[in-house]
């Protein structure tokens, strides 16, 4: 599978989603074989509470692909490109292999998006939901014996500057 570059020609996020909201596995692309592998299965009553996909063509500071979480009406399906736009960027710091590192999650809406389509800040997103992601990701990251910790929860700008970042 060849992945789009970032962004489109008008600077809207290209994502690709690996794992669907309300999913119990896990997905990663795998970019030796251009496959979607399961990665991990969550335990019963654990599900992703949000669609979970990637920016192609970047590089965060832990080595993979910048996270998106993608915000929408219904869950998308592994492998969807998506065009979005970015609301916000919720900057983390977790374990990984015993160290400290940087694995901050843009949030972004489609742009095909009618219900919310008139979000333009992570800010318009009801505080509760923005927690229950937080806590879903600090429990996934505990179930692999890693810590996770919010930094920080910055506006669009912030996340279009981490993605530009990020570009490799």
């Amino acid at each position: 599978m060849k992945l789009p570059p970032p962004t489109d020609e008008n600077g809207h996020l290209n994502v690709v989603i690996e794992t669907p909201r309300g999913s119990r596995n896990k997905y990663k692309y795998d970019s030796a074989t251009g496959l979607f592998m399961l990665g991990k299965i969550l335990p019963a009553g654990s599900v992703f509470p949000v669609d979970f996909g990637f920016v192609p063509g970047t590089k965060a500071e832990d080595g993979d692909p910048l996270d998106v979480m993608v915000y929408t009406e219904d869950a998308l399906i592994t492998g969807c490109l998506a065009q979005c736009r970015p609301i916000g960027i919720i900057e983390v710091e977790q374990s990984k292999n015993g160290k400290q590192v940087r694995n901050d999650r843009v949030v972004a809406i489609p742009l095909l998006s009618k219900v919310y389509e008139h979000i333009r800040l992570i800010d318009e997103l009801p505080k509760v939901l923005v927690k229950e992601w937080v806590t879903f990701f600090a429990y996934y990251q505990q179930m692999n014996g890693d810590s996770f910790r919010v930094l920080d929860i910055k506006d669009g700008h912030a996340a279009i500057e981490a993605v530009k970042k990020s570009i490799s």
